[in-house]
């Protein structure tokens, strides 16, 4: 495990937590996605600080950074690039705003599933094709997308297959009366995140998402992961299951969370740590238990108490 590695990583998530005060879980959360090659998905009430989160990682890393506002007419090519025809008689790319290093795509479920499907390609393959040719994305390259509730108006629910490109889904909440008397203290002065520098660049996260592959899982830790896909995959509470993608995102989120905190090697508490958030927003519930209130995150839960956890010998 490289020691300097670790501390500058750490020293991200204290850039953050000096702009969003009492997140620290969620901004280690946001950055071990980022280091397992991963995309993340912030869905929560507007005001909570989604947008500040993503904006105060992207000034940490130090990486080319862009903004795409979703909203009802926006379309694939103002996300990809288009295709102009040019006064020598040819045509020229003219790339979007998805060719950078971290996206924040907000409010993404404003869009219309017609812009929605033009991440759908970069997510997955880190490429754009417009027209006929195709252009590789830069690395490192996450999606950080923000999401209001699905009950406010002029919103669009994400399709089954977008969901499960992301690693992980990350919720902020409400601040306690103490967190929220800190935040306007740091709010007395100027902004809070212009005071915000960069501690890693594009070259440091791409040796951490290296180090990140170099994590021993132990076979043991391995079937822990498998049988608690599978438990989930076979509920008969969903209407769909969960896919193998799922399973891999687990895996590597793991080693991740498991870099983050210093060691060389996975713990099934790795896996605990993120379960939740890496599966409970592809387990798509039957109508009639969503209608009745049942939550995705209460199954992840209940499978880790009946999965038997894996122990030394």
């Amino acid at each position: 495990m490289d020691n300097e590695l670790h501390t500058k990583l750490e020293a991200v998530l204290k850039n953050i937590n000096k702009v969003l005060v009492g997140r620290n879980d969620a901004a280690k959360m946001v950055l071990a996605a980022v280091v397992a090659r991963g995309h993340v998905l912030l869905e929560d009430k507007p005001g909570v600080g989604k947008t500040m989160l993503a904006k105060a990682l992207s000034r940490s890393i130090g990486c080319k950074f862009s903004r795409i506002q979703f909203n009802a007419d926006i379309l694939p090519g103002d996300i990809t690039g288009v295709d102009i025809y040019t006064q020598e008689g040819e045509f020229k790319f003219v790339p979007g705003p998805i060719m950078s290093n971290l996206v924040l795509v907000d409010e993404i479920n404003r869009g219309n599933p017609r812009a929605q499907s033009g991440l759908l390609e970069a997510m997955e393959e880190k490429q754009v094709t417009v027209g006929e040719e195709s252009y590789q994305l830069n690395e490192p390259f996450c999606v950080i997308a923000t999401q209001n509730p699905l009950d406010l108006a002029g919103t669009f629910p994400l399709a089954e297959g977008l969901l499960d490109r992301f690693m992980v889904t990350v919720s902020l909440g409400y601040p306690d009366i103490s967190q929220e008397l800190n935040m306007l203290d740091l709010w007395q002065g100027s902004n809070p995140l212009d005071e915000v520098e960069q501690v890693i660049d594009a070259k440091e996260v791409i040796a951490a998402q290296e180090a990140v592959t170099k994590i021993y899982v132990e076979q043991s830790v391995k079937e822990y992961m498998v049988k608690l896909v599978q438990k989930l995959r076979h509920d008969n509470q969903l209407r769909v299951g969960l896919s193998p993608r799922a399973t891999l995102d687990v895996y590597q989120l793991s080693r991740a969370w498991a870099l983050l905190h210093g060691r060389s090697y996975t713990l099934p508490d790795d896996v605990k740590a993120v379960a939740s958030e890496a599966l409970s927003h592809r387990l798509f519930l039957k109508d009639e238990l969503a209608f009745g209130g049942v939550q995705a995150k209460y199954l992840v839960e209940e499978a880790l108490t009946l999965i038997t956890v894996p122990v030394v010998g």
